[in-house]
Formats: C-alpha cells, structure tokens, sequence
C-alpha cells in the first residue's frame, strides 16, 4: 500500500454513516473507493461505484481495507470474512463485545490482515477520553452523560462505556468518594455504574436535534472539571477515518481506539 492509491471498500454503504464515507474516501487524494456493499442498499450507486450485496465484491475490487459500519452481527461475519482474504479492517460498529475483540484477535494474527476497532473516530472524542484519564487520579467523584439522536438504539454509548472503563483503570485501587444516595425514588436515576471497585456512574440521554456529545465531570473539594466533546455532522468522524484507512498497514493485530495511531 505504498506509491499507489489505497483501495478502499465501505460495508454499510448505504447507511448514514457509510455514505459519509463513501464521501469522504473518494474526496481523498491518496485513497480511491474500490467497492461498496450494503444488504439494503444495494444496487444504489455512491460516487461511481453500485452497492452490492454480498463481501465477495471486496476480494474482486482487491480491496486494500474495507470500513466496516454495519450492525454488530453482520459485522461478527464480515471481519472473519475480511481477515481469511488479508484485507483490512476500519471498524466503527457500535455493539461489539470483549468476546467478540478476543476472537478478531484470533482472526488477525499470523496473516497479511490488521484491524482498527474505534468507539469513536472524531478526534476531538479520543482526546477528551485521554484528557479524562489523565484528569482520573486527582478527583473525588466523576459522572459520564452521553447524548445522543433518537435514532441511537443502544445505551451506553460505545464511547461512554469506553471512557469509564479508562477513567477507572487509570484510577487504580483507589476508590471514589462514597455513593450519598440512600433511596433512589426513580429506578436508574443514578444512571448504570460500569464493572469494577472504581466503576463510573454513566447516564444516557436520547434526544432529537443532537448528534453524538459527552460530558465527564470530575469533582473535588471546592472544584469541578467539566470535559466536553461534540460532534454536530457525521463529517467529524472522517478525519478519523481516512487517518485509520491510511496507518492501520503500519499496525499489526488488533488495534483497539486510534490513540496509537495518533501516537498519544
């Protein structure tokens, strides 16, 4: 994948958030969109290329790396899939689970195949994760709030779920402050608390006219810290990925997040 264009495959083509990539892949000078697929779309054409319906379309188009923005089990047959013809992977499918990380592992390893798996592709959203576990230690308590559109059909978000996990890892053994809620009149007012004796309350909210947004509140005596990402267009996760279409050659395995793509 050096001196020529990398050829690019978009799976979930037809969805918002593959468009978008299609749009994206073929605005870029150093990649070229090689294929498009999508079980409901196919035959719908995006920017040149006809949507086709079955991951064949990617080994005939010799695909360098397909973007994977399906659903979690379409995409639990696609990565196999792309791992057994040593094309890469850009995955930005929400709903993966550790089992589902520890057996891509499994399927890219040993081969010509790497796979980046992102909660988020905005760059403003990996860095405020960062910002977030370098903020964990010098804090009391923390709470996550996710906001998301109303279309979103799973809560926590990917990202939300993420960031606690990464705030309560960099804290350590040390524990937060203690819970004051004594009677919780609604069920969930205190939001889910992720795994662990550092676990982070985390609250979802659904609502038109938002994109994809999170907040981390850390607080101690007589301070807070308020860390805030948004994303207001489909466009802020491109950036994030055409950077994993063009380093994932350069990063064997599995790579989980685009921190070490970006080298932070």
């Amino acid at each position: 994948m050096t001196g020529e264009l990398i050829r690019v495959g978009v799976n979930g083509a037809g969805g918002r958030m593959g468009s978008a990539v299609c749009s994206a892949v073929a605005a870029d000078p150093e990649l070229s969109l090689a294929a498009c697929v999508g079980q409901r779309s196919a035959g719908e054409v995006r920017h040149g290329q006809t949507i086709k319906s079955e991951l064949r379309a990617f080994a005939e188009a010799e695909c360098d790396v397909v973007v994977d923005f399906t659903v979690a089990e379409a995409a639990r047959v696609s990565l196999p899939w792309l791992a057994m013809h040593g094309i890469h992977a850009v995955v930005g499918t929400s709903g993966l689970t550790d089992t589902d990380i520890d057996e891509l592992r499994h399927e890219f390893v040993g081969g010509g195949a790497n796979c980046v798996v992102s909660p988020n592709f905005a760059i403003s959203a990996v860095l405020m994760m960062r910002f977030a576990e370098v903020a964990a230690p010098f804090f009391d308590t923390v709470e996550v709030i996710e906001y998301h559109h109303d279309r979103k059909i799973d809560a926590p978000s990917g990202t939300a779920i993420v960031t606690a996990d990464r705030i309560a890892a960099a804290r350590g053994d040390s524990s937060w402050a203690p819970e004051p809620t004594e009677h919780e009149l609604l069920t969930g007012a205190r939001g889910a608390r992720s795994a662990g004796p550092a676990g982070v309350p985390v609250h979802s909210v659904r609502m038109r006219g938002m994109l994809a947004h999170q907040e981390v509140l850390f607080g101690a005596s007589g301070q807070t810290l308020t860390i805030r990402q948004d994303s207001y267009d489909r466009d802020s996760f491109m950036p994030g990925v055409l950077l994993a279409c063009k380093r994932i050659a350069h990063h064997p395995g599995v790579t989980i997040g685009l921190d070490p793509l970006l080298g932070i």
